[in-house]
C-alpha cells in the first residue's frame, strides 16, 4: 500500500511538472492538484509562462513527455472528432513512440518466464535486433525448431504496473475535472476514461489480440484475396505473442509497387472491399488499417497485421450506419436524421429543430457533388462533429469505424485517385437493407419486441410492489424540471414584487384613513407640523395606484 502511494506521489509530481512547464499551471490549481504533492515536493514545481506555442502542440507535447499510458490516450482522443476540435486533433496525430528498445538481455529472461524454457530451446534463431519497438513492447524476427519464420512481439518489462498507476490517476482526474468543469460533465470524461482503461487492458494482453487476429482470420478464410498471419499459440501468452512472419510491400509504396509490376487500382478496390466487408457484414473489424499495418503479397494479395485494435458493430449498428451512407449519397434528409437519432446517445434536452437545420446545411454541402469528390471519411466525421454539436453520444467503435475509413480513403486516394468509395461501399449497404427486409429477419425482430413486450408486462406486478413498499416507507422522491425555469422565476419574482407593492398600498391607504378619522374626531385640521399630511398622503397614493396599474396593463394580464 505505501508503495502504491509514493507511486502516486511522485507520478502527481512529474504530471504537476510537465503541466506547469507548458502553461496549464491554472489547472494544477483548480483541480486541487497540489492537494495530492507533499507541501516539499510543490516547490520543485516552477511554473513557466506560456508562450507562442499554439495549444494544440502544447498539448500533444504534455503527452508525448508523460509517456506510454498518455500517447495512448493522446492517440485514440485524436480518433474522436466529435469530442475535440479538428485543430487540437491534427496536432495529436503527430504523436509517436519515440522509445529505446528493450535490452536482449531482458527479452531473454521475458520468454524464460513466459514459456518456461530457454530462448535457445525455442528457437533455432532470434534476432537479437527487434525489427520495431513501441511504447507497449517490441518485435524480434525468429525461427521456430520447425523451420517456420515468426514474428515474436515481447512486452516491456514493468510497463503493466507503470499504465496501471497512470490509470488510477487518470480516473481520479476525470472524476475531479466532471465535478469542477461543465464541459466535462457534459461529456461524462470519467466514462471515457473509464472506456480508455479497458482497452488498453486489453491491449496489454497479448492473447486477446491473438484471438482478434483468429477471428478476422475465419471471417475471410473463403476469400483468396486476403491473408491473415497464423497465430502459434503454443508460444503466445499474456505478454508474448508469436505469429507467422509474413513479408511484403507496404500499401502506401505506390512507386515500388509499380515497379513490382503490381495493379494498384485492384489493390485499392481490394482493401475497401476488404475493410467493408469486415465494418458492414461481419461488424467486427481492424480498428487500425494505417499503412504499417496493410502489406501487399504476391498477385495483389492484402495481408492484415496487428489486431490489437478493433471495432465491434451490431446488428443495429450496422443498419444505422448505412442507412447514413445511402442517406448522404441519396442527399435524404429524413434518411440522415434517423441515421443519428439511432447512432448516438440522445438527450432528452436536444433540439430537434435546430439538429434537422444543422442536418440539412450538412447534406446541402455534398448537394450536386459527382460521388467521386465525396469523402466518406469526412462526411463521417462532420456528422460525428454535428452530434457532438447536439451532445448527443456518438458510441467509441462507431467513431473507430469513421477514422478507419478516413485512413482507407487515404491509401485509396494515393493508388487510384479515380475510385470512389461510396461506389465500393454502395452494394455493402444495399446488402444490409435487402438483409433487413428478409422475412426472417422481420420475423425475428417481431418476435424480439413480443418478448420484449412479454417481459414487461410480466415485470408489472413486480415492479408495482416493490413502488408500492418504497411508497409505505416513505422513501419515493419526486423530481419535477421546468423547461425555461429562467424565465419561469422571472416571471415569478415580477408578480411576487407587484403583490408586495399592492400590499404595501393597501397599508399605506388603511393608515392614511386613520388619520384622516383621526383628525376628524378631534376637530382639528390635518396639519402635522404645518405640513397638509393628508392631501399630501392622497397624492403619494395615486402615485403607486398608477405604477401598480401601468405595470398590470404592460404586462397583457389585466
Amino acid at each position: 500500500m505505501f508503495s502504491k502511494q509514493l507511486r502516486h506521489i511522485n507520478r502527481y509530481r512529474q504530471i504537476a511538472t510537465v503541466l506547469a512547464n507548458q502553461g496549464f499551471g491554472y489547472l494544477i490549481e483548480e483541480m486541487d492538484f497540489i492537494k495530492k504533492i507533499p507541501y516539499h515536493e510543490r516547490l520543485r514545481i516552477k511554473p513557466f509562462a506560456v508562450n507562442s506555442i499554439d495549444l494544440g502542440e502544447r498539448i500533444r507535447i504534455v503527452l508525448q513527455e508523460l509517456g506510454p499510458t498518455y500517447i495512448k490516450l493522446g492517440q485514440i482522443a485524436s480518433t474522436r472528432p466529435d469530442i475535440l476540435p479538428s485543430e487540437i486533433i491534427v496536432h495529436l496525430e503527430k504523436l509517436q513512440d519515440e522509445v529505446s528498445a528493450i535490452p536482449f538481455e531482458q527479452v531473454q529472461n521475458l520468454i524464460k518466464e513466459e514459456l518456461r524454457a530457454d530462448i535457445e530451446e525455442i528457437f533455432l534463431e532470434f534476432d537479437s535486433q527487434p525489427l520495431a519497438a513501441a511504447s507497449i513492447g517490441q518485435v524480434h524476427v525468429a525461427t521456430l525448431e520447425s523451420g517456420q519464420k515468426v514474428a515474436v512481439k515481447v512486452q516491456r518489462p514493468g510497463i503493466a504496473a507503470d499504465i496501471e498507476t497512470d490509470l488510477e490517476i487518470l480516473f481520479e482526474i476525470a472524476v475531479a475535472a466532471q465535478n469542477r468543469f461543465q464541459w466535462a460533465k457534459q461529456y461524462q470524461i470519467a466514462d471515457m476514461v473509464d472506456e480508455f482503461a479497458k482497452s488498453l487492458r486489453r491491449e496489454l494482453d497479448y492473447t486477446i489480440e491473438a484471438r482478434n487476429t483468429d477471428k478476422i482470420s475465419i471471417q475471410l478464410k473463403d476469400q483468396t484475396d486476403f491473408y491473415i498471419p497464423t497465430i502459434y499459440w503454443d508460444y503466445s501468452t499474456k505478454r508474448i505473442l508469436t505469429t507467422e512472419f509474413i513479408q511484403g510491400i507496404k500499401v502506401n509504396q505506390s512507386d515500388l509497387l509499380l515497379q513490382q509490376g503490381y495493379n494498384l487500382s485492384l489493390i485499392a478496390n481490394r482493401f475497401a472491399k476488404g475493410i467493408f466487408h469486415q465494418i458492414f457484414i461481419e461488424g467486427f473489424f481492424h480498428g487500425d488499417p494505417h499503412p504499417g499495418n496493410i502489406i501487399v503479397l504476391p498477385k495483389e494479395v492484402i495481408g492484415f497485421l496487428d489486431f490489437g485494435m478493433v471495432g465491434r458493430l451490431g446488428s443495429e449498428m450496422k443498419n444505422s450506419l448505412s442507412s447514413l451512407l445511402l442517406g448522404l449519397k441519396r442527399n435524404n434528409t429524413d434518411d440522415l436524421m434517423k441515421a443519428i437519432l439511432r447512432i448516438g446517445i440522445v438527450s432528452p434536452e436536444v433540439n430537434l429543430r435546430q439538429l434537422r437545420d444543422d442536418v440539412e446545411l450538412f447534406k446541402d454541402t455534398y448537394y450536386g457533388l459527382p460521388l467521386s469528390k465525396i469523402s466518406i471519411g469526412k462526411a463521417i466525421t462532420n456528422f460525428f462533429r454535428i452530434a457532438q454539436k447536439h451532445s448527443i453520444r456518438v458510441p467509441s467503435d462507431l467513431v473507430l469505424v469513421g477514422k478507419a475509413l478516413l485512413t482507407v480513403e487515404g491509401v485509396v486516394k494515393k493508388l487510384d485517385p479515380a475510385l470512389s468509395l461510396i461506389d465500393i461501399v454502395e452494394p455493402f449497404g444495399e446488402k444490409l437493407l435487402l438483409e433487413r427486409m428478409h422475412p426472417r429477419t422481420i420475423a425475428e425482430s417481431v418476435w424480439k419486441t413480443a418478448t420484449d413486450f412479454g417481459d414487461f408486462f410480466n415485470d408489472i406486478p413486480r415492479n408495482a410492489k416493490e413502488l408500492s413498499r418504497v411508497i409505505n416507507h416513505g422513501r419515493l422522491h419526486l423530481d419535477v424540471s421546468f423547461s425555461e425555469t429562467e424565465l419561469f422565476l422571472k416571471h415569478l419574482a415580477q408578480i411576487s414584487n407587484r403583490i408586495s407593492v399592492s400590499i404595501m398600498l393597501l397599508a399605506f391607504s388603511i393608515l392614511m384613513g386613520s388619520i384622516i378619522i383621526s383628525f376628524s374626531l378631534m376637530g382639528q385640521a390635518s396639519l402635522l407640523w404645518n405640513f397638509p399630511i393628508v392631501e399630501i398622503g392622497f397624492f403619494i397614493a395615486i402615485l403607486m395606484f398608477v405604477w401598480v396599474l401601468y405595470g398590470i396593463i404592460r404586462s397583457g394580464k389585466l
